[in-house]
């Protein structure tokens, strides 16, 4: 039986792909790999498997805060997300040559949470626990900090009167922002510090327009991918026909039909050369 082409009209948005800082990244690993061929990364160096296999291939060691203990005398990259001082302690005391990718943004926010801890006011963090950003910046104050991803998590009545605000750097600014107004509301006096990295908080701000204008959306971003997941539902909310792939081998041809409009987009940690696999694909169906 003879299949006919769907002739697909394919576009890739070109706001997608990586935000400044996994760029960054990815550049400094990529010369150190290039000369010597071995690189060790504390963690993921992007929340996203096809770029991370690619990188291996290079010669890309990934290892865990566990390992790096047990490491001498080597290269290791700390990724954009950041790391708590213990990290860099650790370095010193192994001989350790650390190659710091960690983004401005991070770091401003670091420096920002540690004057509020230094001046002894209670922190409250918007971000996912266990997040290595947010990992890091509960390294800067130690456990005082309070990490929440919804306020119903909070006990309004038991709150401190007055408190420092802050977001993970790839929360949603809207979503922030209503957890300030909530609180402001509930009588907290709220030291508002926007953390938010507005390359990344500004994207669920313009994904509607371009999930609006096809007719199937393909949105490329790997699994772990906190940003991922939120720019995922803004597309999947203005366009019911959206729909979610890791890697090139999972977008399906019964998806679509024939003469569509296909747009392809992705999370910041997506890479543009995985979007330009799946168009090619797309665009042979």
């Amino acid at each position: 039986m003879t299949i006919s082409p769907l002739q697909l009209r394919v576009t890739i948005d070109a706001q997608s792909g990586f935000c400044f800082g996994v760029v960054y990244a990815i550049q400094l690993a990529e010369e150190v790999l290039n000369e010597s061929g071995k690189l060790f990364c504390l963690g993921d160096i992007v929340h996203n498997d096809e770029e991370i296999a690619r990188l291996r291939a290079k010669g890309l060691i990934i290892i865990q805060h566990d390992d790096l203990k047990n490491l001498r005398d080597e290269k290791v990259l700390i990724r954009a997300h950041g790391e708590p001082p213990s990290t860099y302690q650790v370095a010193i005391e192994n001989n350790l040559t650390l190659i710091d990718a960690s983004c401005p943004v991070v770091l401003k926010l670091q420096n920002r949470v540690k004057q509020s801890a230094d001046q002894q006011k209670p922190i409250y963090i918007y971000g996912k626990r266990g997040h290595a950003e947010v990992e890091g910046l509960i390294g800067q104050v130690g456990k005082e900090a309070v990490v929440f991803q919804d306020i119903g998590e909070l006990n309004m009545a038991t709150l401190p009167k007055h408190i420092a605000l802050y977001s993970q750097t790839t929360k949603s600014t809207e979503k922030f922002y209503e957890i300030y107004d909530q609180l402001v509301q509930s009588g907290i006096d709220v030291e508002l510090n926007d953390t938010t990295c507005r390359q990344v908080s500004n994207r669920d701000q313009q994904l509607p327009a371009f999930a609006r204008a096809f007719d199937k959306i393909v949105f490329v971003s790997g699994v772990k991918s906190s940003n991922g997941k939120v720019l995922f539902d803004v597309c999947k909310k203005t366009n019911p026909n959206t729909f979610f792939v890791s890697s090139n081998d999972e977008v399906q041809r019964e998806w679509f039909s024939a003469g569509d409009t296909v747009g392809i987009c992705g999370a910041t940690s997506t890479p543009m050369w995985l979007m330009e696999e799946i168009r090619n694909r797309l665009e042979n169906f």
